[in-house]
């Protein structure tokens, strides 16, 4: 099985980013790959989900902590 990557450099943010610069971040970076605008594409799939998981981790204060 494949280590994860860490959530911050998969958005892009340092590890004192506050919420909406995460926000920010996941929006901008999920626009570029989200599966909609590139259909047929599985590394653009792949990487949204990457997107979508570590927005939901560092989005949610006890899941950062974590």
């Amino acid at each position: 099985m494949a280590q994860k990557r860490d959530y911050y450099e998969v958005l892009g943010v340092g590890k004192d980013a506050t919420p909406e610069q995460i926000k920010s971040a996941y929006r901008k970076k999920a626009k570029e790959c989200h599966p909609d605008l590139h259909p047929n594409d599985k590394e653009a799939e792949e990487r949204f989900k990457e997107l979508n998981e570590a927005n939901e981790v560092l989005s949610d204060k006890d899941k950062r902590a974590r």
